[in-house]
């Protein structure tokens, strides 16, 4: 099995073989599209499930319950606040959590007795925390300022160590897609977004990008002297770094998504750990679909961008013009793809061809 992926890693980087990654983009960027517009549909259509740290509200957490459930607490809720919709969740063996909105100082100390009363606890083990409106609307807004200044900061630092504003743009959009995508599932499914959650958002940004800037990397080193050659095009070599590339992102994938899928399954469904469960599904999401974008949407998008520059256009014209003529003689894969690197595996020309030593006096 190692073999076989190491032989398939080695073909990959020689042009052995190849995927037509950046000459079907436009196929990638319809399924990013649709995937896009379904996510916009659901976050307009349903809405996310913001937590009491964004809404305001009150917070109640009951602990050392023998048989944690949430019937006894939607019971206190409808006698005492029955206007309220309470949120409740299940937090570990043995403690519940109850978050509503806001509430008066006697509603308080109503429902702190209920909740003693109705699951066999100490009132004064049970924890309260208000927060209020105003505080929550700038956590929201804090949270999206650190976002757009992110995002500003990724296109400065990438458009000055690439010295192409294209590239940027590319990955910045890319990240987008990433972040839209992850929202939209947290739409769907309706877990609650906590700052725990927007912490998972950023993280998963910086993974992103970090996935998109090797590509991008190896993109740089593949294309930088194109213009010296006319075997292959601009769109051509970058093919070759996603191809370069592709082992290597989907180990690291693999490597990363493993610990977040036992937290997430394990730590929060099993262990019903909330926290664990709202950062866990955007690290989840977001590195699943950060693999897919700096594979079939940053590079294919970073090409398309930048095909349409004069000295790209007038190479690959240039170019596909020699093979129309028969003058170029590029090799062909056994799928009828643009072989770009070596004719064979390992090629080399021989002994004959090896510097000689010296002789020995």
């Amino acid at each position: 099995m190692a073999s076989n992926l190491a032989q398939w890693g080695n073909k990959l980087h020689s042009g052995e073989k190849t995927y037509p990654i950046v000459k079907q983009r436009k196929r990638w960027f319809i399924v990013s599209a649709i995937l896009m517009l379904v996510s916009l549909g659901i976050l307009f259509g349903k809405g996310l499930n913001l937590g009491i740290d964004f809404t305001g509200g009150a917070q109640f957490i009951v602990p050392e319950i023998e048989s944690p459930e949430a019937g006894p607490a939607e019971e206190v809720v409808s006698e005492i606040v029955p206007a309220q919709e309470p949120r409740i969740s299940i937090l570990g063996d043995d403690s519940v959590r109850i978050q509503l909105g806001e509430i008066t100082s006697q509603e308080q100390q109503d429902l702190a007795a209920g909740f003693a009363d109705a699951y066999g606890v100490d009132e004064s083990t049970i924890s309260f925390d208000q927060i209020g409106p105003t505080w929550g609307a700038a956590v929201g807004k804090q949270a999206l300022q650190g976002l757009v200044i992110f995002l500003l900061l990724v296109f400065v630092v990438i458009s000055l160590y690439f010295r192409a504003w294209r590239m940027a743009a590319a990955a910045i959009l890319a990240l987008i897609h990433d972040l839209l995508f992850t929202v939209g599932i947290y739409a769907l499914i309706g877990f609650e977004v906590t700052p725990a959650s927007v912490i998972g958002f950023l993280t998963i940004l910086g993974y992103s990008l970090y996935d998109t800037v090797v590509v991008f990397d190896k993109v740089k080193e593949n294309t930088q002297h194109f213009e010296a050659q006319r075997r292959f095009t601009y769109s051509e070599l970058a093919n070759l770094a996603i191809n370069q590339t592709l082992v290597r992102s989907i180990n690291t994938s693999v490597v990363a998504l493993l610990p977040v899928t036992s937290i997430l399954f394990i730590g929060s469904f099993i262990l019903g750990a909330g926290t664990l469960k709202d950062i866990s599904l955007a690290l989840f999401v977001g590195m699943a679909v950060g693999t897919y974008s700096s594979i079939f949407v940053a590079t294919p998008l970073e090409v398309a961008l930048r095909s349409r520059e004069e000295r790209i256009a007038k190479h690959t014209a240039m170019v596909l013009e020699m093979r129309a003529q028969g003058t170029s003689d590029v090799a062909v894969t056994d799928d009828g793809e643009i072989r770009v690197g070596a004719l064979k595996a390992g090629e080399h020309q021989g002994q004959s061809a090896q510097p000689r030593r010296k002789g020995r006096k």
